[in-house]
């Protein structure tokens, strides 16, 4: 039978695995999750494992608050352990994150094939660490699972046209599957007294915002500014909540919350009136719901959202006329992941 071993460390990953995991299972795979420990707050990483039924990790590396060169030379060394113990027949990756490239790296040493999953994404800002594990990621990678025909572009401008496959946007899948779940089980509108259609939804977290005290005031200063004509809630990753601790910000009209779950920030996003965020995958739930998206930073990987009209950047010009995005698919892209898995290995 064939065995996977699939390395995950951040919310985003997270909410991607749940139905590839499903859909792995129901092909006649064996998987084993290693959770790096990347984001180990309850409320960014258990939680979505309960949420979304992700099977328990085999392996829970607990790696975390180091800084980038540290945390991956760790994750390096306790993923080639746990391949070296499991002897997978293909490492799976996700997305953009230290864990991301350090799975990719600890398998390519291994001589193990890897898949990754949201394969050929560019911002082309190499400053950010996430458009340098996305590149490193996918030159290693034998499988690469595009979201959009702009990701197979990008893989073909770098030369890489093998093993490329436009699968759709897994997060389409776990959008349509927690929506109506969400109705059912969150109650975030009601404990904090929103008005449907009347507020939105704001978060950030990326090293590019974080990491500069003067473009960080500057974010904060424009939530501020956004907040003057709607209420804005805003679930405060740690590493920003100390920030704001730190300099002593507080921005007025936005509401702290702590890290929530997937189906509270699914029924978040449904009533929102919009949604401001430097995260990647968010400006793609905001699209899923069909809540235009503001971007707080100068780029953005994900094109499609700008060329159709749902999102735009803080810093460019204003939304165009709004269409459909075929490209993210009907919400099986899980299933054809597994396929092309199964006939693979």
């Amino acid at each position: 039978m064939p065995h996977i071993l699939t390395v995950l460390g951040a919310r985003p990953q997270f909410i991607k695995a749940g139905p590839v995991s499903r859909a792995i299972s129901e092909a006649g795979m064996t998987e084993i999750i290693v959770h790096t420990g990347q984001h180990f707050d309850a409320q960014m990483s258990d939680v979505f494992f309960e949420e979304l039924d992700i099977p328990k990790p085999g392996y829970n590396l607990e790696v975390n608050s180091l800084g980038h060169g540290a945390m991956t030379g760790r994750m390096l060394e306790k993923l080639e352990e746990a391949m070296l113990a499991e002897k997978p027949d293909l490492v799976l990756i996700y997305g953009d994150t230290n864990s991301t490239v350090a799975g990719a790296l600890a398998a390519a040493k291994l001589n193990i094939p890897v898949a990754h999953v949201e394969a050929g994404l560019r911002s082309f800002n190499r400053r950010m660490p996430e458009e340098v594990n996305r590149v490193v990621a996918d030159h290693v990678s034998a499988l690469l699972f595009c979201p959009t025909q702009t990701a197979v572009a990008n893989l073909a401008a770098e030369g890489i046209t093998k093993g490329v496959h436009a699968v759709g946007d897994v997060m389409f899948d776990t959008t349509l599957a927690a929506a109506k779940r969400a109705e059912g089980r969150s109650t975030i509108i009601e404990t904090h007294g929103l008005k449907p259609g009347g507020y939105a939804v704001a978060t950030i977290h990326r090293a590019e915002n974080t990491d500069d005290p003067e473009r960080f005031a500057r974010v904060v200063s424009w939530l501020e500014n956004a907040a003057r004509e709607m209420p804005v809630m805003m679930p405060v990753h740690p590493r920003t909540r100390k920030l704001l601790n730190s300099r002593g910000l507080a921005p007025a009209g936005v509401t702290l919350i702590d890290p929530i779950g997937y189906l509270d920030m699914a029924r978040l996003l449904s009533q929102a009136v919009a949604v401001f965020t430097d995260s990647g995958g968010l400006q793609k739930e905001a699209y899923f719901h069909r809540v235009p998206c503001v971007t707080l930073r100068d780029e953005t990987e994900w094109v499609e959202t700008i060329e159709a009209g749902w999102n735009r950047l803080w810093t460019g010009p204003n939304y165009v006329a709004r269409r459909d995005i075929p490209d993210y698919g009907t919400g099986q892209s899980a299933q054809t992941i597994a396929a092309l898995l199964r006939r693979t290995i």
